[in-house]
């Protein structure tokens, strides 16, 4: 399994990208990044960002897209179109710079497109503007789009807020290119099961990218992998197992009192010990666990799991 992590976590006590670059690539096990843009961009150019990942034997897995500012009322659905058309241009210029970089993919998280009050907005309208959108973009980058989404927060209703939304949303658009960044914590937030929906996608070649982390289910917590629930970890890492998965998982953690590189690496040994513990038991073992649909059977499975780190 491949694994990247979140460079802000570095930033909170260093704000030099160079400096955050050269602790993750000390980290054994991380080979990844993912940079925002144009956040990351603000004190150097992509091509000095390009150089420092090579000197630091690190690799671009995706462009996460971060709207700030003027963007406050909406990105994609803003009333205002000529908002709406510059967060479709600052989208473009993304997949531009992940092009530069060698990354595999844009995500795109579009915090502020929602509503908080009842009538606040045109439900359809709103739509519209957000599928048109979608449709330019993927056809402009032709590499791969994902679709990050999330319940609430910043918004009180996030327009894409669950699986249901984002998948009705990829139909729509009908891109080949077009794909899901599924979060950990927001599914939690949504009261949704992570690993139905890393099954779904990952079998369907549409899970594009997974920011793992974890919480207690009310706000993205963003807590060490596996710490409050680890069974739905495991279950999550199964099925990228299962149905091959060769994205890189992305450690989507805030250490706020931790140290960043110390947090980094507790997210690695937790996921190798996951990978050792299904490896050890075996793919085809899990499945005829689960083939049982039985309680029992699952408590055992767990169990069996726990001696297979061993």
């Amino acid at each position: 399994m491949k694994y990247a992590t979140r460079i802000n976590s570095f930033l909170r006590v260093d704000s030099d990208l160079k400096h955050a670059l050269e602790a993750i690539g000390k980290i054994d096990g991380v080979d990844f990044v993912d940079l925002n843009y144009p956040e990351h961009f603000s004190d150097y150019s992509v091509k000095e960002v390009k150089d420092m990942l090579s000197a630091n034997s690190l690799r671009c897995n995706a462009i996460n897209l971060r709207f700030r500012g003027k963007y406050l009322h909406g990105e994609f659905g803003n009333i205002d179109r000529r908002i709406a058309e510059d967060a479709i241009t600052l989208s473009k210029e993304g997949t531009d710079v992940c092009r530069q970089l060698g990354g595999s993919q844009v995500i795109i998280w579009l915090g502020f497109d929602g509503f908080d009050y009842s009538f606040q907005i045109d439900y359809n309208e709103y739509w519209d503007r957000i599928i048109h959108a979608f449709k330019s973009i993927c056809a402009y980058s032709k590499m791969p789009v994902s679709i990050e989404y999330k319940p609430y927060e910043e918004r009180v209703h996030a327009f894409i807020d669950s699986f249901g939304t984002t998948m009705t949303i990829l139909n729509e658009v009908n891109a080949d290119n077009l794909g899901v960044t599924l979060d950990f914590c927001h599914m939690l937030m949504k009261k949704e099961n992570p690993a139905l929906a890393t099954a779904y996608l990952a079998k369907r070649g549409k899970l594009f990218n997974l920011h793992l982390n974890d919480g207690e289910g009310s706000t993205d917590d963003g807590l060490m992998v596996g710490t409050v629930n680890l069974w739905k970890t495991i279950e999550v890492m199964y099925y990228l197992k299962k149905y091959g998965f060769d994205g890189a998982v992305y450690f989507d953690t805030f250490p706020k009192r931790e140290k960043a590189v110390e947090e980094c690496e507790a997210n690695v040994r937790m996921c190798r010990l996951i990978e050792k513990m299904i490896d050890n038991y075996g793919l085809d073992n899990i499945a005829s666990a689960i083939e049982k649909q039985d309680g029992t059977a699952a408590a055992n499975l767990m169990i069996d799991l726990i001696a297979a780190a061993n």
